[in-house]
């Protein structure tokens, strides 16, 4: 009630406070063909630093395609600090209630069921999602298995591989390039080369490996393949023989019809560390995907701006290997 009587730079002073104390981010939209479509962004690897993705991928939704976009964090309720090899806590789950879309990059989760109770009623909900990496291997039950939510489990025989393979299209197989060692050219599948996601996506690179994948059903879309390459740089030579023939799919996308009977468009790659999102093209690919699955297809363009807003320098995949000691605001 005391509000309105303050002088307006004292308002906005405690408003501006009051936002930062959130455990998560939210970047406001504008202008643009997201305008009025929130993107919520579940954040919580352990590996692949999405912690560190994703506020710059919600920067550039933000900023330049007018999306409101909020990111969630793995946070440690004792600090408030991030802590990515958290696996119980993601705050702000309910905000998805109100979300047009969820991007998600999480990995062996185990959450309290008030904070996965939303992300199933979204994964219901007709509504688009957008699934990178280790977001085929989501959920791992191992405190709460007489949980409602335990069956969501990674390596579950109902729904078979969980919500990963059920979702997204696959659970965890195992690495099909060697971890550390062989990186990972997209290969554009000829098929679907005038797919709207792909449009202006080139040279596509990351120095994470590629995944096995197994599961995918005939009506899957591959969009992109993973070429297995000899070292750690954009143009190392692809490893000759039998692991690039065929090479594994990268990228997809799908239907997903879930318990209500509705229907969401999904899309999954197997990339997405942070390192990896340097790449123009492979970044061109998740600011198109958005696009795409928001309705705004005809925004997409050759040379859709995708540059960063602000600096973005990642740190490098691997575990412990974390920010240790920050906020969520530290990332806006």
């Amino acid at each position: 009630m005391l509000l309105p009587t303050l002088p307006s730079c004292l308002l906005v002073a405690v408003l501006a406070a009051g936002h930062a104390e959130d455990p998560w981010l939210t970047f406001e939209g504008g202008e643009g063909p997201g305008k009025g479509k929130h993107v919520v962004f579940v954040s919580g690897d352990d590996e692949y630093r999405s912690e560190e993705a994703f506020p710059m991928l919600a920067r550039i939704l933000s900023k330049r395609f007018g999306y409101k976009c909020t990111v969630l964090f793995a946070v440690d309720p004792t600090t408030g600090t991030i802590q990515p090899d958290h696996p119980h806590n993601i705050p702000g789950t309910h905000l998805l209630a109100g979300a047009d879309m969820m991007v998600i990059q999480v990995r062996f989760r185990e959450l309290p069921d008030e904070q996965m109770a939303p992300i199933i009623e979204f994964t219901n909900s007709g509504k688009p999602i957008f699934g990178l990496r280790t977001s085929t291997h989501a959920f791992h039950y191992t405190r709460n298995k007489s949980s409602p939510y335990a069956k969501w489990s990674w390596a579950s025989s109902d729904p078979a591989g969980g919500w990963g393979q059920a979702v997204l299209g696959e659970t965890w197989i195992s690495h099909h390039g060697v971890h550390g060692e062989e990186s990972t050219r997209g290969v554009i599948n000829p098929a679907f080369a005038t797919h709207p996601i792909l449009r202006g996506c080139r040279d596509i690179w990351g120095p994470t490996d590629v995944y096995s994948v197994v599961h995918l059903a005939p009506t899957d879309q591959v969009l992109l393949h993973g070429q297995v390459l000899e070292g750690m740089s954009p143009t190392d030579k692809p490893v000759a023989g039998a692991k690039n023939e065929p090479m594994q799919p990268l990228a997809w996308v799908r239907e997903y019809k879930g318990a209500l009977g509705k229907t969401s468009r999904v899309i999954c790659t197997t990339m997405g560390a942070a390192v990896d999102l340097q790449n123009e093209g492979l970044r061109r690919f998740c600011i198109n995907a958005v696009l795409w699955a928001t309705g705004a297809e005809a925004a997409i363009e050759d040379a859709t701006p995708v540059d960063f807003v602000g600096t973005y320098a990642p740190s490098p995949f691997g575990f412990g290997k974390h920010v240790a000691g920050k906020k969520p605001a530290d990332y806006r």
